[in-house]
């Protein structure tokens, strides 16, 4: 059976979730829109050649022109909103509205729960909502119900991720593979975690710790906001502890949290010498030439390390995944763990692997039935036992 997918955004994430249902996802047809029509074609052109046969095709489309995206997505079996998360409520309401499943890549968890409350809606029209899609609050989090499935008797869970360049620049030793907004969202407000069987609230920046990852060795952990969602509520009263680190090249936290200690952060216009200056706006129009790079090779590292019972015994288990650049493709590390993670919830929802309604993406499917896909997608994980 084939299938029809729509991708609203086509963007990096977006494309490299288009290839992964091309590839993996029995695609028919996938649609690109996006408001830019260039980006939109080169996004198509770039996937049927990479694909070798006319699979992807392209229109133009305004994420906020509610009208023009129902003329849109009626017909298709899942889409992917791979555009910012405030489009995405009323994304969802169109999806709902014209029989269509959606998957995204979350963003800010009050709109997610929003979505949620739309459960009944969805499952009276057949069609399966998953928020929170990706790398992280996704693939991460999958990651952390899995070490839960592999105890028997789970009580601590550990997570850590980053997108690195492979060889980092002075001064910053980071590159962007994501819109710079995204990265000043998670460095903001505070993390929720689970601490003493309790939701905890952990400010930004804040509880570093050294931990060593190989291939890249000593890196520098840290807390930031946003990698969690709805995965506290859902695991509250099963854990002791469930939280979140983000790894980086050492030196990066005092860095970073100096342009916040400074304001730059700040989305609130201040007067410079009789002109608005939006500060975010400033420091992202500053930064983001130095850090965004167009041909990063870069490397993804995540490691989710569960504690508790197996067998009767005390034991810890840790999951690593290290993924780079992928030469032949183009895609990096990033979009891979990305968008890959997208596609394979969006092809399970397509053949109906995911139930109607609209669903936590950890709950939406089992642990192992999503690490399975990954692994077939070239991303290969290893499991230690102590």
């Amino acid at each position: 059976m084939s299938y029809r997918y729509l991708i609203i955004g086509a963007g990096k994430q977006g494309t490299a979730a288009a290839y992964d249902l091309a590839k993996f996802g029995d695609a028919e047809h996938i649609l690109f829109a996006d408001y830019d029509l260039d980006a939109a074609q080169n996004a198509a052109s770039r996937i049927n050649t990479l694909i070798g046969r006319k699979v992807a095709a392209s229109t133009q489309a305004d994420a906020s022109d509610v009208s023009q995206l129902a003329s849109i997505i009626e017909g298709f079996d899942v889409a992917l909103s791979a555009v910012p998360y405030y489009f995405n409520l009323n994304i969802t309401k169109i999806c709902i509205e014209k029989g269509v499943s959606l998957c995204d890549m979350g963003g800010n968890t009050d709109v997610v729960w929003s979505q949620l409350e739309l459960g009944n809606t969805a499952k009276a029209a057949g069609v399966s909502i998953v928020p929170d899609c990706g790398m992280g609050p996704g693939l991460i989090n999958t990651m952390g119900v899995y070490v839960m499935d592999l105890l028997d008797k789970p009580r601590e869970v550990y997570l850590y991720d980053a997108g690195l360049p492979q060889d980092p620049t002075p001064p910053w030793n980071y590159a962007m593979t994501y819109h710079i907004n995204g990265l000043t969202n998670e460095y903001s407000g505070d993390a929720t975690f689970i601490r003493d069987g309790k939701i905890t609230y952990v400010p930004t920046f804040t509880e570093p710790e050294p931990i060593v990852f190989e291939p890249l060795g000593q890196l520098e952990a840290f807390v930031i906001s946003g990698s969690m969602s709805t995965t506290p509520e859902t695991h509250l009263g099963k854990l002791e502890r469930y939280e979140n680190r983000v790894l980086r090249y050492p030196g990066h936290m005092h860095t970073f949290e100096a342009y916040k200690r400074l304001g730059l952060f700040s989305e609130e216009a201040i007067d410079v010498n009789g002109q608005n200056v939006v500060p975010r706006e400033l420091y992202h129009t500053l930064l983001a030439p130095h850090i965004n790079a167009d041909n990063v090779k870069d490397i993804g590292i995540m490691r989710a390390i569960g504690i508790g019972k197996k067998d009767g015994k005390e034991a810890t288990v840790t999951v690593d995944i290290v993924d780079r650049f992928d030469e032949e493709t183009g895609f990096t590390a990033m979009e891979r763990l990305t968008g890959f993670h997208c596609a394979a919830m969006m092809a399970f929802q397509a053949r109906k692997t995911v139930g109607a309604g609209a669903h936590r993406m950890e709950l939406a499917l089992s642990s192992s039935e999503m690490m399975e896909a990954v692994r077939e997608r070239g991303i290969n994980f290893e499991t230690y036992w102590a």
